[in-house]
């Protein structure tokens, strides 16, 4: 089956100026402009219109918890809501059409409602009549929990157990554990599907999962990656985040699991929302450091292991102090193995909020890439956003440093962190141009290519990412006001149109513009995505 796609944008390496592309099979067959696409037409089995669309890549999404997400576009999503009494009554609501069973309410911030604060064991009781809720916060590192989820789970008198009901740390994988033993494996099949159809719907075509023993299980992962085995969605790449201590054993781990790395979610320490990022400084509302959950020496072990055994490792790591234990094991294991041995393994950094010049250059050194969420800024950046609240504004505004990473060489990957926020690629690259800093804004070409390229680079694969000939044929089609180039002046966004720049344009990204629509998701050649009525 051969298709030329014609009357549009194609944003490739190969033609800036490319209106037409050709795909025979699971391959671009040709790229180039509208009077060669004449030649074509006769040639193929179908012509689609592109009616000035954009064609684009498809995103790689770098950090994703994919049944988690599908588990939440089930749940009651409380990100919306606008006080703890609304919240209340809609799993109230949730409860009565579930019947008994556990009810899933995800995504609130106490910081949006007008009480100020968590729910309670005892509203969650109240509100369920008695039933199982796990309710966890915005950001995944803290929740609420029912009695009855609490006595069922043994989170009571735990470690980061509140009488409230609200647990972190060991009473909050206590109860997440509990709550997710619940689910069967039906349902973890229909939650992953969820979310991966999700992430075809907003032009993603690969998903790095994250899994881990404190997150999920070995099935989870398992099912996990079949589903991206199975061609009629997003392809995933899947990372377990556990400890190993020898070569053996981090190659056992990685051949058991089918991961590509042993990385992702290996918690070096928490979450700014909810307290337990590992801080120098205390945090401005709470007379705590937060949490610190590896020391240098359990990282220099786990990447000396890794490196030797030629797999990725990483770690989640926000905290400036967190930051400073992981900088200096990655330092420690490249001492003890060879500083060439830590690089050629390519390891990665989830999230990285807080890396200091110092800690940059050290990671840029050792060939570390940085997996960044760049949603998080735009959801609690700025002076008068969470990240202030609990840092301070100076602090808050140091934040996610993405200029400061890429300037200094960084490999830089985006992602969204799902279900702490969603999928949502062009959102992301526009909090990568409106960085609430704006000696921290890059250039949307630059954000373009950390959330295609970036992603697949950041996963050991160099040559993927891009529409060139010969390449997979794994694109999305959008629909787009003007495509304009950005051009950064220091601290000044300006935007340009002018086609003697030779470069492709991408659609206007400044704040109150309107996104992009996805129209149709093609990955290696198969249609997983197609909006009703948008392509003929």
């Amino acid at each position: 089956m051969s298709t030329l796609y014609r009357g549009g944008f194609v944003y490739s390496p190969v033609d800036p100026f490319a209106t037409a592309m050709v795909v025979t099979g699971h391959e671009i067959a040709w790229i180039g402009g509208e009077e060669a696409a004449a030649g074509h037409a006769d040639a193929v089995d179908e012509v689609v219109d592109l009616d000035g669309a954009l064609v684009t890549p498809t995103f790689v999404d770098a950090h994703v918890h994919t049944s988690m997400t599908g588990l939440s576009l089930e749940g009651v999503d409380l990100s919306d809501s606008l006080s703890l009494a609304e919240a209340l009554s809609r799993i109230e609501t949730a409860a009565r059409a579930r019947q008994g069973r556990p009810v899933y309410a995800h995504s609130w911030d106490e910081r949006a409602w007008p009480e100020g604060r968590a729910a309670t064991s005892a509203e969650l009781d109240r509100a369920s009549y008695g039933g199982v809720v796990y309710m966890p916060r915005i950001d995944a590192h803290s929740a609420v929990v029912s009695s009855a989820l609490a006595a069922a789970s043994g989170a009571r008198g735990r470690d980061g157990w509140h009488e409230s009901g609200l647990v972190l740390r060991e009473a909050h994988h206590l109860a997440r554990e509990a709550f997710h033993a619940g689910i069967t494996p039906a349902d973890r099949s229909r939650h992953v599907d969820l979310a991966l159809k999700a992430a075809a719907q907003a032009g993603i075509g690969l998903v790095h999962e994250h899994g881990a023993p404190h997150l999920s299980s070995a099935e989870d992962l398992a099912t996990v990656i079949a589903a991206g085995d199975r061609g009629d969605g997003p392809q995933v790449m899947a990372y377990w985040g556990e400890l190993v201590e020898d070569e053996q054993a981090a190659r056992d781990l990685v051949a058991r699991h089918g991961a590509r790395g042993l990385a992702g979610d290996l918690c070096a320490d928490g979450s700014v929302g909810s307290r337990t990022a590992r801080v120098r400084r205390p945090y401005a509302d709470e007379d705590t450091h937060g949490c610190a959950y590896l020391s240098v020496e359990q990282v220099r072990d786990h990447v000396s292991a890794c490196s030797l055994a030629g797999v990725q490792a990483g770690f989640h790591v926000i905290g400036d102090a967190a930051v400073e234990t992981v900088v200096a094991g990655l330092r420690a294991a490249a001492e003890q193995v060879g500083a060439d041995v830590v690089r050629r393994a390519r390891h990665r950094l989830e999230h990285l909020e807080m890396p200091d010049a110092d800690a940059i250059a050290a990671l840029v050194d050792l060939g570390v890439h940085a997996s960044v969420q760049p949603a998080f800024d735009a959801a609690w950046g700025g002076e008068a956003g969470m990240y202030a609240a609990r840092l301070g504004a100076e602090r808050a505004l140091a934040m996610n440093p993405v200029a400061s990473m890429a300037a200094a060489g960084m490999s830089l990957a985006l992602g969204s962190d799902t279900p702490v926020t969603p999928f949502a690629p062009w959102q992301a690259i526009r909090a990568c141009v409106n960085h609430h800093n704006p000696e921290q804004r890059i250039s949307a070409r630059s954000a373009f290519l950390a959330h295609t390229r970036g992603g697949w680079r950041a996963g050991g694969i160099d040559d993927r990412g891009y529409l060139d000939l010969g390449q997979p044929a794994s694109f999305a089609i959008w629909s787009v006001g003007d495509l304009v180039v950005q051009a950064p002046d220091d601290r000044i966004q300006t935007w340009s149109t002018d086609p003697r720049s030779g470069t492709p344009g991408l659609p206007d990204l400044s704040p109150g513009a309107d996104l992009p629509v996805n129209l149709r998701t093609v990955i290696r050649g198969r249609t997983v995505f197609d909006r009703e009525g948008a392509l003929t």
